[in-house]
């Protein structure tokens, strides 16, 4: 198995992705490849890859930024390390893509280099969420703005079949985001939506309402991309607010010092599992190829997660699982 990383893409390139990519090699069987400017890549390794088995270099010369025009960079930076990331998924010369940097751009080139599977209309960013038991999969979280009912049913769906085989829930209960349980609460999309996923073979539980994103009742949330992207943001937001808080409250006043002592291991467990860095990066679910897409924000210790989060969709058989369902990705009722 061979996972191309992108050297150059994110807020902290190359060191922090470098880092992170060196730091995974201990916790995986995976060859790993940086993919960009090799002699920023080197002088960030800090010794000889003959010290660093599983590791190799991928030249690309050209760098995305994170604010370039997505067309700019589909017509003229084909020598970007984005884009050799994606291509050496394309030629099979690596299993899995991984990066931090443009995500539109990332998206883009994946779409139009990989092709989408048979039977999907809009790939979309399945993003891993905490829960009490374990994790839980949004989708989508940013992909797709403007969406149909018909193309919530496949989110529904290639979300079902990641947490089955992926994150290995045995039956993945599947809720649709809206601002009520009722079946008839929601827009006119979400209400279409309902019906049809009544119809498919999921174990589809009904709406959803924002409360029930982190509590034990779904393990996979279907949203449009606007909705589901503002859901993840303002939850990563709150995340931050409350441990801001706990930490300025928590030296208010010497009994609070002391109770935050005693609380310390608590408070250290909270804050791990709701920092994104520890889930990583999210999948884009329905494009024929493993393409994990990071935090522009990433440091090691995210883009080392990210990289696990690949080598589990590679090992979970994601891209083959969602080929054999197809049939089943367009119901009889949207005809």
């Amino acid at each position: 198995m061979i996972i191309a990383v992108d050297a150059m893409g994110g807020d902290f390139a190359p060191e922090q992705i470098v880092r992170g990519t060196v730091s995974c090699l201990r916790q995986t069987a995976a060859d790993l490849a940086l993919v960009g400017q090799v002699n920023q890549i080197t002088a960030c390794l800090g010794t000889s890859l003959h010290d660093l088995p599983g590791l190799r270099i991928v030249d690309a010369p050209g760098v995305v930024g994170m604010d370039d025009d997505v067309t700019c960079v589909l017509r003229n930076r084909r020598d970007s390390s984005l884009a050799k990331v994606v291509e050496m998924v394309k030629t099979g010369e690596a299993d899995a893509a991984v990066s931090a940097g443009n995500s539109g751009a990332f998206m883009a080139l994946a779409h139009t280099r990989l092709g989408t599977i048979a039977g999907v209309r809009r790939p979309a960013i399945a993003v891993l969420l905490p829960g009490p038991r374990g994790t839980r999969v949004l989708i989508d979280a940013g992909a797709n703005v403007d969406c149909q009912p018909i193309h919530l049913v496949e989110f529904a769906m290639m979300g079902s079949i990641y947490a089955q085989h992926v994150l290995k829930i045995e039956r993945p209960r599947v809720g649709l985001l809206s601002i009520g349980h009722e079946p008839s609460k929601g827009n006119d999309l979400t209400q279409a939506a309902h019906q049809l996923l009544e119809q498919v073979s999921i174990d589809f539980i009904g709406n959803v309402e924002g409360d029930d994103m982190f509590g034990d009742r779904v393990d996979v949330v279907v949203a449009d991309g606007f909705v589901g992207n503002v859901a993840l943001k303002a939850a990563e937001g709150m995340a931050q607010f409350a441990i801001n808080e706990l930490q300025t409250q928590s030296s208010r006043s010497m009994w609070a010092k002391i109770g935050a002592f005693m609380m310390r291991q608590s408070l250290a467990t909270f804050k791990r599992r709701s920092d994104y860095a520890n889930y990583g990066g999210a999948l884009l679910l329905g494009v024929e190829g493993i393409c994990v897409v990071s935090h522009g924000r990433s440091d090691a210790q995210a883009i080392g997660n990210a990289i696990l989060v690949a080598v589990r969709a590679v090992q979970g058989q994601i891209v083959e699982r969602l080929r054999r369902a197809r049939p089943t990705l367009t119901p009889a009722a949207a005809s």
